[in-house]
């Protein structure tokens, strides 16, 4: 059986990878984006390290944003997708991130990354959140099913006025947003990240108070 031809994006890592040693760490971030679609937990990991160390500059790239799309071939969206959806998973799902060792396959990374907007800026209900996950996680549905799902709620639902969360959410899911963008930006103060990451813990430590005051209720 000969192998499935391969894409012009493929053929660029390749010759990439030709000329680097196996064993750096710039030829392991290309051989998992080489295998993208079957290893997303392993590339959005790699990237978060390449983002937070700023291996990019070493690489001859002034970004971390040109980084993806010139060598890695995925765009920003993606690259913030992946690296999102694997935070999500480390920090949610430890059992399913067990999982990456298994012959079976993890859920979309799309979907997860679904999962994180129904969590933590959608404001879904427990329950609603929980049949999202099974569809995800369980029952293991297509992306797109899972997008019909999840446009289906927040279409119909209404956030409650008096829910105070609501807004803190928001905030957060915005702090974390702008923290991963700034992971890519050069010759930032090491300040300003420290003043995201306070932000981050702070809102955070609200929304757990806030959790710990409504179940002592």
């Amino acid at each position: 059986m000969t192998d499935m031809p391969k894409s012009s994006g493929e053929r660029f890592i390749g010759r990439i990878m030709d000329e680097l040693d196996p064993s750096s760490e710039r030829y392991q971030v290309l051989d998992s984006a080489k295998r993208f679609k079957s290893s997303w937990v392993e590339l959005g990991d790699r990237l978060l390290v390449v983002s937070s160390r700023t291996l990019y500059r070493d690489w001859g790239y002034g970004s971390f944003e040109e980084y993806c799309t010139r060598e890695i071939r995925i765009k920003k969206e993606t690259a913030q997708k992946l690296t999102l959806a694997y935070r999500y998973m480390e920090k949610h799902e430890p059992e399913l991130m067990a999982r990456r060792e298994e012959p079976r396959p993890l859920p979309d990374y799309r979907s997860i990354d679904l999962l994180r907007q129904a969590k933590e800026e959608k404001g879904f209900s427990d329950d609603e959140y929980a049949d999202l996950r099974k569809s995800i996680v369980d029952r293991e549905r297509s992306h797109p099913t899972v997008l019909k799902q999840f446009k289906e709620v927040t279409k119909t639902r209404e956030e409650p006025v008096s829910d105070p969360s609501v807004p803190l959410k928001a905030a957060l899911a915005a702090a974390r947003r702008l923290d991963t963008a700034l992971r890519g930006v050069d010759e930032l103060p090491a300040d300003y990240r420290g003043m995201v990451e306070n932000l981050i813990s702070c809102l955070e430590g609200e929304l757990e108070g806030m959790a710990v005051t409504v179940s002592e209720v």
